[in-house]
């Protein structure tokens, strides 16, 4: 349902897109990802019309953007990164306007708007003018615009970017119906918790071009093994504990200890065996631990290893070092 085939765009000698190719099947969620300026907005401006690409070919519901864009129009849902909502009207007028201009009879528009009003709880503010809402009702209302007409093809654009955490899960939840039905969407996100629950598929870029693509369980793999985390309940036992991990590693990587929270840590291939030996030696040794967990690379993981970037803004951590044994 979305095919991009080795796409370029420039601006200028800035180089947006070198040679990408994406696809997206029936009924499936591609969840695209990047840092700022890797080429993700571009993109989406292509798959909608909105730009033309300078080479390569991009369909959408088997329509090209080059040669027929009113019929990707036509199977085409957008909500795009700020919402765009008529504040001059109701929430109810302004997804009924948008069935009508979908060709919709008036008793269909105003039955279609009724139930998109429930499914993102606009129901309570359905008379009201869209200019009072809050930033986060705005949003919601865009979305729920961009599916009136059931397009065959969804993208969101960071959907739920101002949304509160209710909001988040009804955006989900909403996203996921549209997909049991069978429409194919493409999400950008800065969510990484989005990307790992609704997208089937996740491609990264960057610099224009795709990375990684793969599942959320397959790219996790590539940003590295478990990791094992001790808090001790003594800061003065952080070196010894630090030694135990690393002999139940037995890997040759130095653990990372944290003297500000007392913990230590230590990449672990076979996680969970390695953490039972390490706790085994812990306590053999009588150094009491205060907490023990294994965790899983996360998306976060990911983005950072392959791009170099975080997916948000960078806070303060607690200072590190990385310990011999």
């Amino acid at each position: 349902m979305i095919r991009i085939e080795n796409v370029g765009k420039s601006f200028g000698g800035f180089r947006a897109l070198d040679g990408l190719s994406l696809h997206a099947g029936e009924g499936t969620v591609l969840g695209l990802l990047g840092p700022n300026g890797s080429g993700k907005t571009t993109t989406v401006k292509i798959l909608t019309t909105l730009l033309s690409p300078d080479s390569g070919e991009a369909r959408v519901a088997g329509y090209s953007v080059r040669t027929a864009p009113d019929m990707v129009r036509r199977n085409l849902g957008l909500s795009g990164q700020y919402a765009a909502v008529d504040e001059k009207l109701t929430a109810f007028e302004n997804l009924h306007m948008v069935g009508r201009l979908y060709g919709m009879n008036r008793r269909t528009a105003s039955a279609r708007a009724k139930e998109l009003l429930s499914n993102f709880r606009l129901t309570d503010v359905a008379h009201k003018r869209s200019g009072t809402f809050s930033g986060g009702m705005r949003r919601r209302l865009d979305l729920a615009g961009a599916i009136v007409a059931r397009p065959k093809v969804v993208v969101l654009d960071e959907p739920t970017t101002g949304l509160d955490p209710r909001g988040r899960l009804d955006t989900w939840d909403v996203v996921s119906r549209m997909v049991s039905e069978g429409t194919t969407v493409l999400l950008t996100t800065q969510y990484l918790e989005e990307a790992d629950r609704l997208a089937d598929n996740i491609a990264v870029i960057n610099h224009g071009k795709v990375i990684a693509e793969g599942t959320a369980t397959e790219l996790k793999q590539r940003a590295g093994s478990e990791r094992i985390r001790v808090v001790m309940r003594h800061a003065a036992d952080l070196t010894a504990a630090a030694t135990v991990l690393d002999n139940a590693a037995g890997q040759g990587v130095r653990p990372e200890l944290d003297r500000q929270d007392h913990s230590v840590s230590i990449a672990a291939p076979d996680g969970h065996r390695t953490l039972v030996r390490v706790l085994s030696d812990l306590d053999a040794r009588a150094l009491p631990v205060e907490e023990a967990s294994l965790r899983r690379p996360s998306l976060d993981d990911v983005f950072l290893t392959l791009t170099g970037h975080t997916t948000g803004p960078s806070s303060p951590e607690p200072e590190k070092e990385a310990v011999s044994a």
